[in-house]
């Protein structure tokens, strides 16, 4: 119980210094924060498919472009609403991520990760060859109506940090509720002993399909929210990059740790903001930052924390 509140307090406190800072700071560093919060998401997503249920994809960049490309077709070619263009690309998502993981959960460890690769790779190849509609690499900026939501014009920096904000905060405390249920709890057994797991009456198959598709689904979410706050759709988003990125985010932050991907996330972007300002070699002193964190903190940090100070830390 003690632990409960303690989390529940922890959640609320960094909410509330989101808002806190969503309200002071200047321009540059309000625009930084509202791409982090909508990057943390996918990142959230991504951690709860490999920090809670120990499965490594290196392919959800397939789901991040299906809810980004499901808002921006849907919104740019259907004439859809934002509000309805957002549910598309949700849907979108979450269907990829069902079929993605009927299929690649049939295979494990290394080959589970060559298999979401490969899916990957297929949704970036699939992408450009429907270049008429997605226009390719180039991509496409999508009209201004798409980007109102509820009566609110998100083109402005001030309500596009507003519902990033909502978002992340919406979608940050439905995970710390997962992972503190009984579903998550089973997740976690799943990570640490699939076979116990099994032999305790789980249906471990079925668990691993639920995981992938709130996963996917999480990701999908925050591909549409992208889509829609910053107005433009493209195929970058759906290359290799855009998979091994929330893995990085992840273990910079703390795999298996409500807060991780938020703290990862904030980092990284920093880290190359500030770094790319002295050297063109920026991602060198990215690559040796998590070297040393690999070294000297491979849980992160917030797994470092954790195991320090705060082991209640969900």
């Amino acid at each position: 119980m003690i632990d409960a509140r303690r989390s529940l307090l922890l959640h609320g406190g960094i909410v509330a210094c989101l808002a806190l800072l969503a309200a002071t700071l200047p321009a540059y560093h309000a625009g930084n924060l509202t791409r982090i919060l909508v990057l943390a998401v996918y990142a959230m997503g991504y951690n709860l498919l490999f920090g809670y249920t120990g499965l490594l994809s290196l392919g959800h960049a397939l789901f991040f472009a299906a809810g980004m490309y499901g808002f921006g077709l849907s919104a740019a070619l259907g004439g859809l609403s934002a509000g309805a263009a957002l549910l598309a690309g949700v849907a979108a998502a979450a269907l990829v991520a069902g079929l993605t993981g009927a299929l690649a959960l049939r295979t494990r460890d290394v080959a589970f990760m060559i298999v979401t690769l490969m899916f990957a790779q297929a949704g970036y190849l699939t992408i450009l060859y429907l270049g008429t509609w997605t226009r390719g690499d180039e991509g496409f900026v999508l009209p201004a109506a798409a980007r109102r939501l509820a009566g609110f014009d998100l083109r402005g920096d001030g309500a596009r940090l507003v519902a990033a904000l909502t978002l992340f905060s919406a979608c940050f405390l439905a995970t710390a509720a997962l992972t503190g249920s009984r579903l998550g709890r089973t997740l976690i057994a799943i990570r640490e002993n699939e076979e116990r797991a099994r032999m305790l009456g789980y249906d471990t198959a079925r668990l691993k399909l639920v995981a992938v598709v709130l996963s996917g689904t999480l990701s999908g979410l925050a591909g549409a929210a992208y889509a829609m706050l910053f107005g433009y759709v493209g195929a970058s988003f759906a290359t290799v990059q855009y998979s091994i990125l929330p893995l990085l985010w992840v273990l910079l932050g703390g795999a298996g740790t409500t807060v991780g991907p938020l703290v990862g996330v904030a980092l990284m972007f920093y880290l190359i903001d500030w770094s790319s300002r002295v050297t063109d070699a920026y991602m060198l002193v990215a690559g040796a930052a998590l070297i040393g964190l690999t070294l000297f903190a491979p849980q992160g940090v917030a797994g470092l924390i954790r195991r320090k100070a705060a082991p209640w830390l969900p």
